[in-house]
């Protein structure tokens, strides 16, 4: 039975443990890697060996960044009243494409999760938290981006308990938000599940 070299296995053995890679897309890679120019494989090995090292959080945010402050937090431009918490940086990504957003953001790098041992102390809420009782005069709108799942809902509902006791105690009137939930451009009511009709229905506007 044909295999492969070894080091050209152990590679494909480790990128089948990327998420969404199976064994040929792996192998695939592999291959791929062992075709690419010697220097250019040197500079991408170079760019792994240190991703840890290199890789830090935002000492204001938690976003991931090589400098103390990440590059949206050091923007002067951006507006410092409005802070959207996401669940990790892949969702600060999806805000930042398109220029939709200016304001700022707070990455928690997970959510409340007890099934699978996340509570509360193992995301970054209490930084959240102290960050908002410090600057909390300046702040108007935090925006509750978690995803609209049991796990993003609890996580959500959390924040915004923990947000409401500071505003009580620190006197602060900034507003406390939720990503509104509905019907996407294009989608057809028929094919709609019946959760997403009840947020539509509930987060309607004047037309």
């Amino acid at each position: 039975m044909a295999t492969l070299p070894t080091s050209l296995r152990q590679i494909s053995l480790f990128l089948e443990r990327f998420p969404g890679i199976g064994q040929k897309s792996a192998n695939r890679l592999a291959f791929y890697l062992l075709r690419l120019p010697e220097q250019d494989l040197k500079d991408f090995a170079e760019h792994i060996i240190h991703l840890k090292a290199r890789t830090k959080f935002c000492k204001i945010c938690k976003n991931l960044t090589e400098e103390d402050i990440c590059s949206i937090c050091d923007d002067t431009q951006r507006d410092k009243s409005i802070v959207t918490v996401v669940e990790d940086a892949l969702d600060l990504l999806s805000f930042e494409t398109g220029n939709i957003y200016e304001g700022m953001y707070h990455v928690l790098h997970g959510r409340i999760d007890p099934l699978n041992h996340m509570t509360p102390d193992d995301i970054f809420i209490s930084q959240l938290l102290d960050r908002v009782k410090k600057e909390g005069k300046d702040i108007h709108e935090i925006i509750l981006a978690t995803n609209p799942d049991m796990e993003g809902e609890a996580t959500a509902m959390y924040i915004r308990n923990k947000l409401n006791e500071i505003k009580t105690s620190q006197k602060y009137k900034f507003r406390i938000t939720r990503l509104g939930y509905g019907l996407p451009m294009g989608a057809n009511l028929e094919y709609a599940d019946y959760m997403t009709l009840k947020k539509s229905i509930e987060g309607r506007r004047d037309f």
